[in-house]
């Protein structure tokens, strides 16, 4: 995978939070930190070398490629190294960036914490021990850290939801169990806390300036719109969930416009719903998943190509603007998807999957890649 950016931390006792010591505000200074993204850029997880993770048969082997000074013999503390190596780059780029890049940077960090939120969530309605739910949680910067004791001790969905930082992770569990009052699946509160951090994305997005702005927004688009196609494709199509349940988690303001969801929401079948966007979301046309002989596509496949046309994206943006935010924001898409792809490796190590069982399963880096499902 090759070293990702480095910048100091310590992790307190607990192990869950992560603290930055003080460092001098390098405002705007993007030509260092440009320069050093292409240098590890060039040895990410990609290409073949992705190809040949994807061969190893043994998880102890896989870990030493990726980290070969640690010993680590989990799953679950790999795929937690990696979420929280990801993490520490994201918070380093505050270094480099001031304004309206540093708030979008600030809230793309915002993401792992409603991640930590859902885990707790689910732990509550489930009634899982604390030690089986800690495993899953990922050491946060100190000012999203969350109060997991409180959190793990609440005795009814409202306390646990009056336990949350006052703001929009708690007005937005508000928000939902006022709207799924009678439906009490965590389906519905995860889809909320996403459909507001998209929003908070969106608004963000919108006060970077012109130039940057036309670089970064398509990624952040396809992003969202990959939150509706999977609204569609498995809230919809695989869950049967009813339309109207599905509408009100619309993010505005990307290529798949309101109306356009509702419709496709309201379609009798996925391979008609995904022909709706074209080239919206994708490279190629959603039907060469399907048969003649049948209206079934493989939603995993959909999903796949929708995040190829992301990593398309992402390296677009990451070449294009060899010193600007565009380039930050290119290389966290870049890392966003080596992360899925590794992590997708390491479980079907585990589960004993073929190779090529393995390769179907990562995100695809070109379209042929993206055709054999």
């Amino acid at each position: 995978m090759g070293n990702p950016v480095r910048v100091q931390t310590q992790i307190s006792s607990s192990g869950r939070v992560l603290t930055f010591p003080s460092r001098q505000k390098i405002a705007n200074d993007l030509d260092y930190l440009a320069a050093s993204l292409h240098a590890r850029h060039s040895l990410m997880a990609e290409g073949e070398r992705l190809e040949n993770l994807s061969h190893i048969r043994s998880l102890s082997e896989f870990f030493r490629t990726i980290y070969p000074e640690t010993e680590l013999t989990e799953v679950l503390d790999f795929q937690r190294l990696l979420l929280s190596e990801l993490i520490i780059e994201l918070a380093g780029f505050r270094t480099y960036v001031s304004g309206p890049g540093a708030d979008l940077i600030d809230w793309m960090l915002v993401r792992f914490q409603i991640e930590n939120v859902k885990v707790l969530m689910r732990a509550y309605m489930t009634k899982r021990p604390m030690e089986e739910v800690e495993k899953h949680l990922v050491p946060l910067p100190k000012e999203l850290a969350l109060d997991i004791q409180k959190l793990a001790e609440a005795q009814s969905l409202i306390d646990f939801i009056r336990l949350l930082p006052k703001g929009f992770l708690r007005d937005t569990m508000i928000e939902a169990l006022e709207i799924y009052s009678d439906n009490g699946r965590p389906f519905f509160f995860e889809a909320m806390l996403d459909c507001c951090y998209f929003q908070g994305l969106v608004a963000r997005t919108n006060q970077i300036t012109s130039e940057d702005n036309e670089i970064i927004r398509p990624i952040i688009n396809q992003e969202i719109d990959i939150f509706h196609l999977m609204l569609i494709s498995r809230g919809r199509f695989h869950y049967n969930i009813a339309p109207e349940m599905l509408k009100p988690l619309h993010v505005a303001g990307t290529r798949i416009p309101k109306r356009l969801f509702a419709t496709m929401l309201n379609d009798a079948d996925l391979l008609t719903s995904a022909g709706r966007i074209g080239r919206r979301i994708l490279d190629i046309e959603p039907s060469v998943l399907g048969t003649e002989a049948s209206t079934t596509i493989d939603i995993a496949a959909l999903e796949r190509l929708a995040w190829r046309r992301f990593f398309r994206l992402a390296s677009l943006a990451f070449r294009k603007s060899h010193m600007g935010l565009g380039a930050i924001i290119g290389y966290i898409g870049l890392r966003q998807v080596e992360v899925a792809n590794l992590i997708t490796i390491s479980e079907g190590i585990r589960s004993g999957m073929a190779p090529e069982s393995i390769r179907k399963r990562l995100i695809p880096q070109s379209i042929m890649e993206g055709m054999h499902v």
